[in-house]
């Protein structure tokens, strides 16, 4: 039975709350995805770790006996309109728009279209076709909203990131979550019957700054496949795969290079790091694994002027997205995960680089605490100063064993994490919300 606590800003603690309801659980599903396609390569445009988050958990909830059809937007003309991603997953394209060229920002002009093809495909159905709705994102919320009015069934939404809480730690120089985001996603939290955060603090953020319910808040920390991600055959192995040197100090950036993400502090913090010790320049390798996404966009070329400009474009190599199975070999064969975000609702490369069995350098933000146990599994840095990552990254160059040593406990924390669990809870929070949302509509008729 799903749990929720949470420590709200006061301090004061919540009460534990039971979902009340039976164990009916729904059968089939209609996960909505408007920007980013399931299928699409994670680290490339606005595909990243919700693109994760949502193939995993629709393939453990068909495990479980609950079918998934997930809505995404088509951004190819080639794509079937139905494919079968896994057992009892489906992923159904929706013409909205033109295919490609169409920036994330202009995507609410294309909702009305969206939902229409949402609606083409449940008109099809036999009535009750779907049991519940379950959103990602804003843009998706907004779809769901009326698709669970329309078919008389329960909305739950996921926002994975909130514009007012993005707003309130903006990246220098990066560009403001615009208003009518922040109109939408109130809309949509009073309109949801579940809200699902990832943290307790996300949780605590949602009913501080968007007045949600405590009572429909319910945490589900997001999983990580712990068959990709794992130690394998180890650190020495993958660098040999990779082409990097065994004795080097290697941190790593995986993740979409946008202004949010803050790869530029990793870089300033390796050149602070090798001005204080210039015998590390010879055996320091700091590979950027990902492409420029989102605000990012405007200046693609950004980070290797910068790296250029601080002098260490020579130990600084650039790496395109590459798929999960690779990805967990440059986590494998990196000393250590950097991760300086300015926001981040829970962090899912911190966990997938912990199961590898590599320690984390992260901002102390959003979710990143949950992930990383500071001292532990790697350090959490409150604030953004590279002199800070910098000092952190040098421990791990003075105790090479130090690596092994977190690394250990990185990858035995990181079992916590399965997907299978998050699965269940989601499962969990559905049942609930089905209940519920039954109890209404009777007294509502009676």
């Amino acid at each position: 039975m799903s749990q929720y606590v949470s420590r709200l800003g006061n301090g004061r603690v919540t009460p534990r709350l039971r979902f009340p309801g039976g164990s009916r659980k729904p059968r089939r599903i209609a996960m909505l995805s408007v920007h980013t396609s399931p299928l699409h390569q994670p680290g490339t445009g606005d595909a990243g770790g919700m693109n994760v988050y949502i193939v995993e958990l629709a393939k453990r909830l068909a495990a479980i006996n609950i079918e998934v059809e997930i809505f995404t937007r088509a951004t190819t003309g080639a794509l079937p309109p139905v494919v079968e991603l896994a057992p009892g997953v489906l992923v159904r394209h929706v013409d909205a728009g033109p295919y490609e060229g169409l920036a994330k920002e202009e995507l609410p002009a294309q909702l009305c279209a969206f939902t229409h093809g949402v609606m083409q495909a449940w008109a099809g159905q036999r009535p009750g076709y779907y049991d519940l709705v379950h959103s990602h994102y804003w843009l998706s919320g907004h779809v769901g909203w009326l698709a669970a009015q329309r078919w008389g069934v329960p909305l739950v939404h996921a926002m994975h990131t909130m514009a007012k809480v993005k707003n309130a730690s903006l990246a220098e120089g990066d560009t403001p979550e615009p208003a009518a985001r922040v109109i939408g996603e109130t809309q949509i939290v009073r309109a949801s019957d579940r809200l699902i955060a990832n943290t307790a603090e996300e949780a605590s953020e949602l009913v501080r700054f968007y007045d949600a319910a405590p009572s429909a808040v319910a945490v589900v920390h997001p999983g990580v496949n712990l068959d990709r991600f794992r130690p394998a055959d180890g650190r020495a192995a993958a660098r040999l795969r990779l082409g990097l040197p065994q004795d080097a100090l290697v941190p790593l950036f995986a993740g979409r290079i946008q202004p949010l993400k803050a790869p530029d502090i990793l870089l300033r913090a390796v050149a602070a790091l090798l001005n204080r010790d210039p015998s590390l320049r010879t055996r320091t390798v700091v590979p950027v694994v990902g492409g420029p996404s989102g605000s990012g966009l405007a200046k693609p070329e950004g980070l290797q002027k910068l790296a250029a400009r601080l002098g260490i474009a020579d130990v600084v190599r650039f790496h395109p997205p590459v798929g999960q199975d690779q990805l967990a070999d440059w986590f494998r064969a990196a000393s250590v995960l950097v991760m300086p975000s300015y926001s981040e609702s829970f962090g899912l490369v911190a966990i997938e680089a912990q199961a590898t069995g590599t320690p984390v350098v992260a901002a102390a933000v959003g979710g990143l605490p949950v992930a990383v146990r500071d001292g532990e599994t790697g350090f959490l840095i409150p604030g953004h100063d590279p002199q800070a990552y910098a000092e952190a990254l040098a421990r791990f160059a003075r105790s090479p064993e130090l690596v092994d040593r977190m690394g250990r406990a990185a990858a035995a924390h990181a079992q916590s994490f399965g997907w299978d669990r998050a699965a269940a809870v989601t499962a969990d929070v559905y049942t609930a919300a089905v209940q519920e949302h039954r109890r209404n509509a009777r007294a509502h008729h009676g």
